[in-house]
């Protein structure tokens, strides 16, 4: 990172009072640059460069490419940039706001591509957690000579992609179309990654779902599903722009890289049909747990049932010996209370046979 320009400081005069603080120097655009090389023959050049003096190196050879690393830049900080590579407004406005949809759009000789990060957020249970997926944004301009990369978010940084790269001269040789090859094979991996986390979890939260006397609640699911989808907005939208590099869309990626973005392409093909049976699966895991609910709600319905049927029995027989009539014969009977007891007793035992033969206790 270029070193952040000094804001000055305290300065003595000479009858020892202390001046005012200089305010800070404006620092230039090319100060928020994360990393910006220039790349021969696959080779980095040695030294720092500005955004204008690389590009400018480039074209003055004919040969190599820029590509210029931004992380989270406004509009000021961006238009000086986008001025001297010639990059459409529109793209530009895409690139500050963020929050895009993953896309490719060609602008005259440039190439706009938008992808989402994601990061698995580690957590002790799926059950407990409040976020499982994490996601950011990357946008690349691709050109004929240079490659610029925007970061939004903390995950997603490409510092070690980078190095990785600046070992494999054979490989940056073939521009900077192999620079965005190797950005959309690194999120599609961390797709990957993330997708077997998530299977993971919906493995442990089906076992739960489906033991006996389960804590899990359909709310815990549905937050599963809310992750899964954030996922699934991430990858679905990325399956035609990446199958358009593969198939010839443009110039600006030769035939020799487009070959690794079939590869992409398939592991792509592999993180979508993996996110769809996640989400299917999390419904069927919802009706389950409704299901299940509702049958136990049933089940202690019956016991209720039972336990009140047992209960009017006597709360009957007391109401009718409670009534206030002269003539009841019962009640001068010796062996009257005994023999109501024993009728009350043998009563509610039945009963208790009955709805334990069907169950319902």
């Amino acid at each position: 990172m270029p070193a952040i320009p000094s804001l000055g400081g305290l300065r003595g005069r000479g009858n020892g009072r202390t001046s005012r603080v200089e305010p800070p120097v404006p620092v230039p655009v090319s100060a928020y640059i994360v990393d910006c090389a220039v790349y021969v023959d696959g080779a980095r050049l040695p030294g720092r460069w500005t955004h204008a003096e690389a590009i400018k190196e480039v074209r003055r050879r004919r040969d190599g490419f820029v590509w210029i690393g931004l992380h989270e830049p406004d509009q000021q900080q961006i238009q000086g940039i986008a001025d001297v590579y010639g990059l459409h407004e529109l793209a530009v406005e895409d690139a500050v706001q963020a929050h895009q949809r993953p896309k490719l759009e060609r602008y005259d000789d440039t190439l706009f591509m938008v992808l989402k990060t994601v990061r698995y957020v580690e957590h002790e249970s799926p059950t407990t957690a409040n976020e499982i997926v994490e996601t950011g944004e990357l946008m690349a301009f691709l050109g004929l000579d240079f490659i610029i990369t925007v970061r939004h978010g903390a995950h997603s940084g490409l510092a070690r992609l980078r190095r990785d790269l600046d070992q494999d001269p054979e490989r940056l040789a073939a521009g900077p179309a192999a620079v965005l090859h190797a950005i959309t094979d690194l999120i599609v991996d961390q797709y990957l990654d993330v997708t077997a986390s998530i299977e993971d979890d919906i493995d442990e939260m089906e076992t739960r779902v489906f033991a006996p006397r389960s804590t899990v609640s359909a709310e815990q699911i549905y937050l599963m599903k809310r992750e899964v989808l954030e996922l699934r907005r991430a990858v679905l939208p990325l399956v035609t722009p990446v199958r358009r590099l593969a198939e010839g869309f443009t110039r600006l990626v030769p035939e020799e890289v487009r070959s690794y973005f079939r590869d992409v392409d398939d592991h792509l093909a592999t993180v979508s049909e993996r996110v769809n049976n996640f989400d299917e699966l999390l419904t069927t895991l919802v009706d389950a747990t409704v299901a299940k609910i509702t049958l136990q709600q049933n089940t202690d319905m019956r016991k209720i049932t039972s336990w009140a049927a047992m209960i009017t029995v006597p709360t009957m027989i007391a109401g009718i010996y409670g009534m206030n009539f002269d003539f009841m014969p019962e009640l001068h009977w010796r062996f009257g209370y005994p023999v109501v007891l024993v009728l009350i007793l043998g009563i509610c035992l039945l009963l208790y046979r009955i709805f334990r033969k069907n169950n319902w206790l």
